[in-house]
Parts: C-alpha cells; sequence; structure tokens
C-alpha cells in the first residue's frame, strides 16, 4: 500500500519576511508570511513497498506558503500575495543573493559607479569649541 506523503516528512510551521506591493496605494511593505517547512524523515516509516522506497530516495526538504492574502499597512485593502512562489525547495534558498549585493551587481554591469555613501554635514564651529565651563 502507498504511504502518504505526510508519513515521510516532518513538519514545522515558521514565519518569514517578504515584501509586496499593494495593487490598490502602489506603496511597498514589509509582510511576515506563515509558512509551513517540510523536512524529510531520517528513514522510510514501516510498511513501505519499492515504489515507496524510490519516491522516498528523490524526496527534497521544502517550504509551502500557508498565507495567500496580506492586508496592506497603509490603505489596509487585503490583496492577493503573487503565487510564483508558493513553494519553495530549502536547498534553493541558500544560494539567493541579498538585495544590496544584487543592486550592486546591477550598477557594475550597466557601467554606473556606485553612488557614495551619504556623508554627514560637518559641525558648525560653534558646536566643536572646547566649552570654557559656567561662568
Amino acid at each position: 500500500m502507498a504511504l502518504d506523503e505526510r508519513a515521510l516528512f516532518t513538519e514545522k510551521p515558521e514565519t518569514r519576511p517578504g515584501r509586496y506591493q499593494c495593487p490598490k496605494c502602489r506603496r511597498t511593505g514589509d509582510y511576515s508570511i506563515r509558512w509551513v517547512r517540510r523536512s524529510k524523515k531520517d528513514r522510510l516509516p514501516a510498511g513501505a513497498d519499492e515504489r515507496d522506497r524510490a519516491k522516498f530516495a528523490k524526496l527534497r526538504d521544502y517550504l509551502f506558503r500557508v498565507d495567500d492574502e496580506v492586508t496592506c499597512k497603509t490603505c489596509g485593502k487585503k490583496f492577493e500575495i503573487p503565487s510564483q512562489h508558493s513553494l519553495m525547495f530549502v536547498d534553493q534558498l541558500a544560494g539567493l543573493p541579498n538585495e544590496e549585493e544584487l543592486e550592486r551587481e546591477i550598477n557594475v554591469a550597466s557601467g554606473e559607479p556606485e553612488p557614495a555613501p551619504d556623508r554627514k554635514p560637518a559641525l558648525p564651529a560653534r558646536f566643536t569649541r572646547k566649552s570654557s565651563g559656567w561662568k
């Protein structure tokens, strides 16, 4: 008899940050999205046949998204999360670049110089003089 998929995985709920744009007000915000992590069990459960053994050998850990909608923080309208990332394999998450590195690579590829970090303006002399104490 074939085993149910849940017999091959352990489930653990988790929340991950996500950045989405509201279609009504067009503002981008960071939201905490609920996911379920399914991790492959150490060994095959009892009562597995050859087909289950072959299936178990190919399994990978993955995340699937529980939340389908979020509420915009500025206008309060509920909107649907794009569905292209409703399931993600855990081994694919480790290789994703962060946004700062991605922006830097785009600037280098386009030939634009890297923007200089913002410098603080110098303080006026009245704030940098040594005080003479109270008179």
